[in-house]
């Protein structure tokens, strides 16, 4: 591999050198702070950390070499969660002032999710049942029901356990309404690869369930009401592709009404502390920003000064968040009922990588006049003439790029400090505006969405800075798609970068794990072949000469590998220069440090052989 182009550049290990945190939870007297650190330092293994309040003082208690997550407080202080120490997940609990935790649980197959009872004297989790046929080996007989997770509650002080439900259904959430019912997420059809879920009902006397509601599909994010007598969701109010807005009905009817505000952000989480009171994270744009919804009472937006990655508020309304932007890495702060703002404690521990990179937020018109937000990285090091800069896809395409600092972010600064202007649009069909705006690529893509990313890049040019000779493009699924959709479209790019990409449509439809969001955009490919062919990058690949670096997980289930081993055989084929790179073990988003840093290396390598970035300073 190349060297970098600057001597001081931040290098990929130091750009991975970052924390990033979440699932935050205040114990119930508000003088502890729980939340979850992940770390590529530690291959993305997520980790436990108690913050005393008043101190700002964290306390890992997660062992080395070790996951767990999904903290939660018990009413007696008791700290419940997730944990790999004994081998598989099982449910840990903690008991107040001591060292060590106690597992709770020892199912065969690990535990997937677990809620602690309202007054903590049960545990409800979901896990396969022990007699359940192994996986990883025999015949796999597809859409066994035998394999399907069950939700069982337990009883911890006596160790008696039953499960809760009627065979046939597929349980993807649950929340306690009271100390002898939970509302739950399920399918009474799980064979369909369909949106077919529904909230009901469950009594933990004689483990019935009873249907409650049918929300727009899909939904998610269930959350009940400090009292038990309303419910959440997020759903979609005008047929979207993905869940946005927040629904809020009664669990007695199961009326639901969008309660989210302003109108056309999306929800991304909620906080629900009294009766009366939601508190909401909504994506607006490149920002995240926290409402408060009271009852009666307009929306009312909290003053924060940076985005929020996560949050949680507690019961005398003190709230906790992880606070960023392209200026700051993540860090805990607190806000107090008087406004003042103190971060809590430090979460760059392993951070080397210096300053960030400036980056300039603009708005500019598409072709067809819509509106369209992006985002333009500087390099960090001056250069004597124009610069080469790269026009990073984000994924999705349901997503968005967020003021912040991340994986996706990590790979721009990389390039910023190496002398690349990055350019990251949110195009038409992203999250966090209109519901309009995220169906606007509904069976387009390669269409409105690309040509709003030519046209940003334009404007960009058209400011003279920039290097017309030395364009790269690149991104991770659908922003590897799209990369490797532009260069069948204009050979305008001289490298081009794929990740975990999408190559054939169909191929990809027919082999993926949870086909129905593709479904959303498309239909299926045995009824509508056209449209599956019309947005495919195979279906134009004679057209690219663009260099092309591929890179995926070998297990992906998302984009399977032979989406990047057809786009790899088809430009060998027509002679254009390629290179695949696949990771053993690795899922759809790689979690080993030393792949991310080989990852990382790989591109600097590609974009400095292609694009040439003028040499920094010795």
């Amino acid at each position: 591999l190349s060297p970098l182009c600057y001597a001081d550049a931040l290098t990929p290990a130091q750009a991975l050198s970052y924390t990033r945190a979440g699932e935050l939870h205040f114990s119930a007297d508000g003088k502890q702070l729980v939340y979850v650190a992940s770390s590529y330092l530690w291959d993305a293994l997520p980790r436990i950390r108690v913050v005393d309040v008043a101190t700002g003082n964290n306390r890992e208690i997660t062992p080395s070499g070790k996951s767990e997550r999904a903290p939660q407080w018990a009413p007696d202080g008791s700290l419940a969660f997730l944990s790999t120490r004994g081998g598989k997940v099982q449910v840990y609990l903690l008991p107040p002032g001591a060292d060590e935790p106690t597992a709770l649980t020892a199912q065969k197959y690990g535990v997937e999710r677990f809620r602690c009872s309202p007054d903590g004297t049960r545990i409800a989790y979901l896990a396969k049942d022990d007699a359940a046929s192994a996986e990883d080996s025999g015949p796999q007989v597809a859409d066994r029901e035998s394999i399907l997770p069950r939700l069982w509650v337990l009883d911890p002080k006596s160790q008696s356990k039953r499960r809760l439900g009627p065979d046939g259904y597929r349980i993807d959430e649950f929340e306690w309404l009271d100390a002898m019912h939970l509302l739950v997420v399920a399918s009474d059809r799980p064979r369909l690869d369909e949106f077919t879920t529904g909230v009901y009902r469950v009594s933990v006397a004689d483990g019935r369930m009873h249907l409650v509601s049918q929300p727009p599909q899909p939904f998610d994010g269930l959350a009940v009401s400090p009292d038990g007598r309303r419910f959440a969701v997020r759903a979609t109010g005008a047929g979207g592709p993905l869940p946005r807005d927040l629904f809020v009905g009664a669990v007695k009817d199961g009326r639901l009404a969008i309660v989210s505000e302003p109108a056309g952000m999306a929800s991304a989480d909620v906080r629900w502390r009294d009766p009366g009171t939601v508190w909401l994270l909504l994506n607006e744009g490149f920002d995240r920003r926290i409402y408060r919804l009271a009852t009666g009472a307009a929306p009312a937006r909290i003053d924060l000064p940076l985005s929020v990655a996560a949050f949680d508020v507690a019961r005398d309304g003190t709230l906790a968040f992880v606070g960023e932007d392209y200026a700051h890495l993540p860090q805990l702060y607190l806000r107090g009922r008087d406004g003042a703002i103190r971060q809590l404690g430090e979460l760059q521990q392993g951070w080397t990588g210096g300053d960030l990179a400036a980056t300039q937020i603009f708005r500019t018109e598409s072709a067809d006049g819509l509106s369209i937000e992006a985002a333009l990285m500087i390099p960090t090091a001056p250069a004597s003439g124009k610069q080469p800069l790269v026009l990073l896809v984000h994924g999705g395409p349901a997503a968005n790029f967020s003021a912040g600092y991340g994986w996706e972010i990590a790979w721009a600064q990389v390039l910023a400090s190496n002398g690349y202007q990055v350019l990251m649009v949110n195009p038409r069909g992203s999250t966090g505006y209109s519901e309009a705006f995220v169906k606007a690529n509904r069976g387009d893509w390669g269409g409105g969405d690309y040509r709003d990313l030519m046209t940003v890049l334009d404007v960009v040019l058209a400011r003279g800075r920039t290097d017309r000779a030395r364009l790269g493009i690149g991104g991770w699924s659908y922003g590897g798609e799209m990369s490797a959709w532009a260069i069948t479209q204009t050979g305008r790019f001289k490298a081009a970068v794929v990740g975990a990409g999408v190559f054939d449509q169909q191929a990809e439809f027919e082999t993926e794990n949870e086909p129905q969001f593709d479904a959303w955009y498309f239909g299926t490919p045995w009824e509508q072949p056209e449209v599956f062919a019309r947005n495919s990058p195979a279906t134009y690949i004679r057209n690219a000469r663009t260099p092309t670096l591929i890179l995926g997980g070998a297990n992906d289930s998302s984009n399977p590998v032979g989406q990047s081993t057809g786009l790899y055989r088809a430009l060998k084929h027509f002679g254009v220069e390629t290179e695949m790179v696949l990771y053993p073990g690795e899922g759809h988003s790689p979690r080993r440090l030393a792949y991310n840093i080989d990852m990382f290396e790989r591109i600097l390598a590609w974009y400095g052989q292609h694009l040439q970035p003028e040499p920094g300073p010795p």
